[in-house]
């Protein structure tokens, strides 16, 4: 009577397998770590890139773009367009003081007021950045949240940048690489997504890795 051989794998072939299982996984651990750190790398050096636009600016036309009482007169785009566009702020040295960050960029513009919306319309009139002189998009930061400026956030003074919609684990990375930890204080202070962030009290000292966050950062 013929005995039938007993099929499967050695202890070398599953070993191998688990070897090879093994690599994958930490193969695609090390991809994700280096798509975070090329993220974080990025809006870094967004933030860096709108500061430097915004100090040319005012190097070059002694105004902040967004603030400038004169980009009427400067910029003949806002002239020649039909009908003309009320392109100027109120130069008062502040853009936006008091107002939030993401004001609709429906809103229609008006002589002396949006000038959050009209910062980024003026950079690009200027040729520092790319784009129409009367857009009043937000460009995109590396999570999909849109970046916008405002004077006085939180608990800071003067001009900040904002980040929106910044996932809980990456708020927190940001927070202890650049800042002291706390959302509450120092250069980069943080609010709920969506918190009013010309409000003090918005900010928050902990994150929460399943809330999403608005990040100010300090000019």
């Amino acid at each position: 009577m013929n005995q039938l051989k007993q099929k499967g794998f050695t202890l070398v072939e599953i070993a191998i397998v688990l070897v090879i299982v093994g690599l994958l996984i930490g193969g695609v651990l090390k991809g994700q770590e280096m798509i975070t750190n090329a993220k974080l790398k990025r809006i870094e050096s967004d933030n860096a890139g709108i500061a430097a636009a915004m100090f040319s600016y005012q190097d070059r036309y002694l105004q902040l773009p967004g603030d400038d009482s004169d980009a009427l007169g400067r910029f003949t785009v806002y002239t020649t367009a039909s009908p003309a566009i009320a392109a100027n702020g109120n130069g008062d040295g502040t853009i936006g003081l008091g107002t939030d960050w993401d004001l609709s960029t429906a809103t229609a513009w008006a002589n002396g007021t949006q000038e959050t919306l009209k910062f980024f319309g003026h950079l690009r009139a200027s040729g520092l950045i790319s784009g129409a002189a009367d857009d009043s998009t937000r460009p995109s930061n590396a999570y999909g949240g849109q970046i916008g400026i405002q004077d006085g956030a939180l608990n800071m003074s003067g001009h900040v940048t904002i980040f929106g919609v910044i996932e809980g684990p990456i708020a927190r990375i940001i927070e202890t690489r650049l800042d002291d930890g706390d959302g509450t204080s120092g250069r980069v202070q943080s609010a709920l997504s969506g918190d009013d962030m010309a409000l003090p009290a918005s900010a928050v000292a902990v994150y929460n890795d399943n809330n999403r966050y608005d990040m100010a950062f300090r000019l």
